[in-house]
């Protein structure tokens, strides 16, 4: 028992050197400027990435094509990468106001530009976080590429595979694929990434678009073609970093415009001297908690609100979700859509002027308070708003101190005991790959969930660097050794960060400020198949969601 314990503790250590190794290198590369990631200079970062092998990428290390991870980092990169050579990372330079259409990733805010046939470009705004999640996967996608190209190269002459010129074939065709074509096709394709038809056809629709029903094929196609100059012609792909990026980074430029207007409305709807709750959610569950029953209520269970708040999170009922929304912004909502590209909203709800009458809650001793909720951040870009939000405002240069009362953080984290649903509520966050830890009085206790059907764990969560390399060992670790971690999110920290800076060092807010954090589970990176990659919580994150919501209200209004 004991020989297997050292095993561990020795994979954890070696997964946590291949993780402080991923970021040094990635750092070295954005002061280099450009790197290829296939070549030599890119070579320290797929090593590492194997050594790790995290959760989310599946059998990175095996011969054969990752599937679930492939659909997890294209859900999260532009439609089209797989098709360029040349990735441009650059700071927000003006592209908005080109010919270029925005491209943006169904699972990952960002503006992206086709530059032409070739290059893309993809703009960072949100912090090094970006910039490491978008180098991760690039770095799987070029792997998996590589593994495409070894399938299909038969010798050194550079003859290709039948599989290949089949693929070639069907992906070239002007029309459609027929349910007898697509078999055909599926059956090459599944020699090539040396998985069965089954495994497959199964993910096969997942990767289609509305215009685009055999993407899976062309991404496949494109990967193998770009692997296949790499290796033939040595037209290595080049990763690079704008010289405006790297001059802006780390300098909350962003953040610090995103506060500003925030700060110009409050002041502009004489808001500004009122006391303020901040809360870091997403933009439905505060409005449709506050709104939902005054706004509907003919129309609901006034015992059991939770079928309602199901129905308004689906997309098939946007009249039942804009006639909410329409009320609340006859009644104290102002919602700021962002412009300073930290791709963060904002909702501001004025509690004077919402509704005592069929509210969930008493807001009449609350008239002289204002919410505002703010999307969620991503990574280090927590501290950048949090930061810059809880600055004093400047007017004629006289500094105004905000009243904030209380900051709430609620979010989606890997949970390590339990599963997708279930509730952590921290009491301190780590700092992933360092002894840097911040415990703070959390007015959220474990005994507000208990008695609604959902698991709820207490304790230190990690405040990881990105989801996307976490491996079983290094969470195993974690959670068994005397950290006692209960799950593991990307903002905590970050967040904490800010707090204590603004309260205790800086005083730009009180000493005293209540603080609460609360997290739903959105995967369980210990269970096979329970992973981000395995998909959406679905209708399970509603409960958890609004019970949160709730909780976290209540605190403010009574």
């Amino acid at each position: 028992m004991k020989k297997f314990e050292d095993v561990k503790r020795t994979k954890a250590r070696e997964s946590t050197n291949a993780i402080e190794r991923i970021y040094i290198t990635m750092r070295h590369l954005f002061i280099r400027g450009f790197y290829k990631p296939m070549g030599v200079s890119g070579e320290t970062l797929r090593q590492s990435l194997l050594t790790l092998s995290p959760e989310i990428y599946g059998s990175i290390a095996e011969d054969k094509v990752e599937l679930n991870g492939l659909l997890y980092i294209i859900e999260r990169l532009p439609e089209g990468i797989e098709e360029c050579r040349y990735i441009n990372l650059t700071s927000d330079e003006g592209y908005s106001i080109s010919h270029f259409k925005p491209i943006i990733p169904p699972k990952r805010r960002r503006n992206c530009y086709r530059i032409d046939d070739e290059q893309m470009n993809i703009e960072i705004t949100r912090g090094r976080s970006e910039i490491y999640d978008i180098l991760t996967h690039l770095t799987f996608m070029f792997m998996e590429s590589h593994k495409i190209m070894k399938r299909v190269l038969l010798n050194e002459d550079g003859h290709l595979s039948r599989d290949w010129e089949k693929l070639e074939e069907a992906v070239k065709s002007p029309n459609e694929l027929n349910i007898q074509q697509k078999d055909i096709a599926i059956t090459h394709v599944a020699n090539i990434l040396g998985r069965t038809f089954r495994e497959v056809n199964k993910v096969y629709s997942n990767f289609a678009t509305k215009n685009k029903p055999d993407r899976f094929l062309e991404i496949i196609y494109h990967l193998g073609k770009l692997a296949l100059i790499e290796e033939t012609q040595n037209e290595k792909r080049v990763i690079s970093f704008s010289p405006v990026l790297r001059e802006r980074l780390g300098h909350h430029i962003h953040g610090e415009v995103w506060a500003e207007n925030i700060k110009t409305v409050l002041a502009e709807k004489k808001l500004l001297h009122k006391k303020l709750h901040i809360i870091s959610a997403n933009m439905h569950s505060v409005m449709n908690t506050l709104y939902a029953k005054p706004a509907l209520h003919e129309e609901v269970d006034e015992e059991n609100m939770l079928p309602t708040y199901e129905a308004l999170s689906d997309n098939q009922n946007l009249k039942l979700r804009k006639k909410v929304e329409d009320f609340a912004a006859k009644n104290g909502m102002i919602y700021l859509k962002d412009k300073s590209g930290t791709n963060i909203d904002v909702q501001l709800f004025d509690l004077s002027k919402v509704p005592d009458k069929n509210c969930l809650f008493n807001v009449k001793n609350h008239k002289d308070e204002v919410i505002i909720v703010m999307d969620y951040a991503f990574g280090e870009q927590a501290y950048e708003t949090l930061d810059e939000l809880l600055k004093p405002h400047k007017i004629d240069e006289k500094k105004i101190y905000l009243d904030f009362d209380s900051i709430s953080i609620m979010g989606k984290a890997g949970i390590l005991e339990g599963g997708k649903g279930d509730l952590m509520i921290p009491n301190a966050h780590l700092f992933e790959g360092t002894a840097d830890n911040y415990p703070f009085k959390n007015e959220l206790k474990k005994e507000d969930f208990e008695g609604f059907g959902l698991n709820v764990f207490s304790g230190a969560m990690v405040s990881v660097l990105g989801t996307s390399l976490q491996n079983k060992d290094i969470l195993s670790f974690f959670h068994k050794s005397s950290w006692s971690t209960i799950g593991l999110e990307m903002e905590g920290a970050h967040y904490q960060k800010a707090i204590q800076a603004s309260s205790k060092i800086r005083h730009n807010i009180k000493d005293d400020i209540k603080v609460r954090y609360a997290y739903y589970a959105s995967d369980n990176p210990l269970e096979t198949g329970s992973t981000l990659a395995s998909g959406g919580l679905g209708t399970t994150g509603v409960k958890p969601t609004y019970l949160i919501t709730q909780r976290i209200l209540e605190q403010i209004l009574y």
